[in-house]
């Protein structure tokens, strides 16, 4: 059985933790737009001229679209019930005991991308490449790119699914399985198709001519796959998500796999840490530019159970094959 939506919006609207991270939310768009009135000290060229307040604003328009985004799913996936992801976790004290792991290791993982990408190639190794929303300030050799999918697909994807595979998890205590893949597909199909609607109304795949969308497209869809799309799928909603659901409240525990996607991109291409300010800064566009994404993944992936739905529907083509083929067309010189 499955509860009426109003009961459902009854539940959520009580709920304290919610509440809080709209203040939260709210603190954090105020923050920015204080900490930056002379402009965002930050290498983002797409948004070079963009006033603060107008980036905040559009921050928050995303937010809100995610919301209603989030309703549509919900009335595609009215008839199902809700999946129990704790159940899928093991007991509280593993549990801890493999989340504190993971963000230990991830963290480890993702600082000494940064120290070896600048050491290599200049720039840190990311979970985007340089250029992903907010337009590149170089051009990446195909070295770096190949060196950028490989790293993060080995240790932030291949190793952590292995590890736990061997620790005798199964597919769905990792959230890999499905329990009604005619419905997962149809809410990837309506989130895929809502999202590259979206994406025609800026630059695009579609702007390029048809070798290039070919070649290019193939090539994005790889690299993407490896280097962040399986990456935030195993790290986060395949093994963290079930983790927090033992471990916190139903909504708690989705606030915790929203906030995990930002976390995870603290070392992209344009923050800066070289001054506190600039790393407070930094911080703080992290978490308004990527939390609405987060919860949306961490929305699919705890109504479904299954993680594969977020990666398909909301990240693998729309916006890495839609949007940043163009970027991988210019890395590799692609005519």
């Amino acid at each position: 059985m499955t509860n009426p939506p109003a009961s459902r919006i009854k539940y959520l609207v009580r709920q304290p933790s919610l509440w809080i991270a709209l203040v939260i939310w709210c603190l954090l768009s105020a923050a920015a737009i204080l900490f930056c009135r002379n402009g965002v000290p930050l290498d983002r060229p797409e948004l070079a001229t963009t006033p603060p307040i107008t980036d905040v604003l559009n921050n928050s328009i995303g937010l809100f679209s995610i919301i209603m985004l989030i309703g549509i799913v919900s009335f595609l996936a009215r008839y199902r019930p809700l999946p129990n992801l704790a159940e899928r976790a093991p007991e509280r004290g593993i549990a801890l005991r493999e989340t504190l792991a993971m963000w230990i290791y991830g963290a480890l993982v993702l600082f000494a991308g940064r120290i070896l990408g600048q050491h290599y190639f200049g720039e840190g190794i990311a979970l985007h490449l340089n250029g992903c929303l907010f337009g590149a300030t170089h051009v990446q050799s195909p070295a770096a790119v190949y060196t950028w999918a490989a790293y993060n697909g080995i240790f932030l994807a291949l190793l952590p699914y292995l590890s736990f595979r061997w620790r005798g998890y199964s597919r769905q205590a990792l959230n890999l399985w499905s329990a009604n893949w005619k419905n997962d597909a149809l809410i990837i199909a309506v989130v895929m198709l809502i999202g590259c609607a979206y994406e025609l109304a800026g630059p695009n795949i579609f702007q390029l001519t048809p070798h290039q969308q070919l070649v290019g497209g193939a090539l994005s869809f790889v690299l993407h796959l490896c280097g962040t799309n399986l990456p935030i799928m195993i790290f986060i909603y395949a093994i963290l998500l079930p983790r927090y659901a033992r471990l916190f409240s139903p909504p708690v525990a989705f606030l915790a796999g929203a906030v995990s996607y930002p976390l995870m991109h603290v070392f992209e291409s344009w923050t800066l840490y070289d001054s506190p300010y600039h790393a407070t800064v930094s911080v703080i566009f992290v978490l308004l530019t990527f939390f609405p994404a987060g919860v949306m993944k961490s929305f699919l992936t705890f109504r479904t159970g299954n993680a594969w739905v977020h990666m398909w529907a909301f990240h693998a083509i729309t916006p890495h094959v839609m949007v940043d083929t163009r970027l991988v067309v210019h890395d590799f010189n692609i005519r």
